[in-house]
């Protein structure tokens, strides 16, 4: 199918070639010849050539229609010469197209008879139109190009965008996945370490037969458990992302380990972002797991100090004098507060207290940034 430019391209060479069959006077073998070399060099004019098959085409179709201006007495026969002319101007580079125009006007104006030399010198003007007509076309072209180079720019670009979204997203993924696994680490090592303790030592009492002591054994896992539920509850709002309240939340956590009237907190409480909130509790519970753990029965005492550049949280134990069996833990304890604490800007200091009520326990001391 030919495009709209295409086909009035046709119907003009067509229309030019009926008139000069039509017109062009006398029939006679050279001029018929003529005739019919430049309708045939006319219509080739559409084909797709090379560059120098084409100069060399127009070129040929010029000295013909030229030839045949001069052998005929009248006619249209100009007429094929000025279309071979614009064709030169719109196919051809302009060194080439200005050669087959500069052709078309010396030969045209000695070839015509009836007409005026100056009429001549005209037939290759149509070149200007022509090149006229293929700076329209490649700057039409140009156009194009530069859309599609945007278009191919802003495609890649957006998938760039995609890709930094996608390792974006993997990230906050691998970033959730290692909260979750902190979480769970926190609710199911320590507590089922504890109970799996008291088990084993409810199973060694057996063959004494010290009942009041095997009940202790057994009481004290059923409170491990109990406390166990109660921080799965807490780790499913701190998945859920529930802001729980701080200072009654610690409360309540010293109360179920049995210690009661051991928090203190200083400075005026501010409001914290529930991220921070929800670490502090982890790591408090961290802590005070690792305190039943390694000093049973030792004091404990809590510290939340509020400060205009940001919050302190201490945990102190103090010593047990007696030997203490710990049952293994998983060691990623220490390892879990650090990464919360660095989530948040913050640092965390963990080793034994040197001097003071506490000399010979363990502190943990995380400084969160407001």
């Amino acid at each position: 199918m030919f495009s709209r430019s295409q086909s009035m391209q046709w119907l003009a060479t067509v229309g030019v070639c009926i008139a000069g069959i039509a017109t062009v006077r006398p029939i006679e073998p050279g001029t018929a010849v003529l005739l019919a070399l430049s309708c045939l060099f006319l219509a080739g004019r559409h084909l797709s050539l090379g560059p120098t098959v084409t100069f060399a085409w127009l070129m040929a179709g010029v000295l013909s229609s030229v030839g045949l201006i001069a052998v005929s007495d009248q006619g249209t026969a100009y007429l094929f010469t000025y279309f071979l002319a614009g064709s030169a101007g719109a196919r051809l580079e302009t060194r080439r197209a200005v050669a087959v125009a500069s052709t078309a006007s010396l030969l045209g104006a000695l070839a015509v008879g009836t007409l005026p030399w100056e009429f001549g010198l005209t037939l290759g003007l149509p070149v200007l139109i022509g090149m006229s007509r293929r700076s329209s076309r490649e700057a039409t072209q140009a156009i194009l190009d530069a859309a599609h180079r945007e278009a191919e720019a802003a495609r890649r670009e957006a998938q760039a965008v995609e890709r930094a979204a996608q390792a974006e997203a993997q990230t906050a993924v691998l970033a959730e996945r290692a909260r979750i696994a902190r979480d769970v680490h926190d609710v199911l090592a320590h507590s089922l370490a504890g109970i799996n303790m008291q088990l084993e030592l409810a199973d060694a009492l057996l063959d004494t037969g010290d009942l009041d002591r095997i009940r202790q054994a057994t009481a004290t896992a059923q409170g491990l458990v109990k406390e166990s539920l109660q921080q799965a509850q807490w780790t499913v709002h701190a998945l859920r992302e529930d802001a729980l309240p701080l200072v009654e939340s610690l409360t309540s956590m010293l109360e179920s380990s049995g210690h009661r009237d051991a928090l203190t907190v200083t400075g005026t409480a501010g409001e914290l972002p529930a991220q921070v909130v929800q670490n502090l509790l982890r790591i408090a519970q961290e802590a005070l797991t690792n305190a039943g753990r390694h000093a049973p029965g030792a004091t404990v005492q809590v510290e939340l100090e509020h400060r205009a550049e940001g919050v302190v949280l201490r945990i102190s134990n103090g010593r047990v004098d007696a030997p203490v069996s710990v049952s293994p833990g998983s060691g990623m304890g220490l390892i879990g507060m650090r990464e919360r604490v660095a989530l948040l800007g913050g640092t965390i200091e963990a080793g034994p207290v040197v001097e003071g009520t506490y000399m010979g326990g363990w502190r943990v001391t995380a400084v969160i940034p407001a």
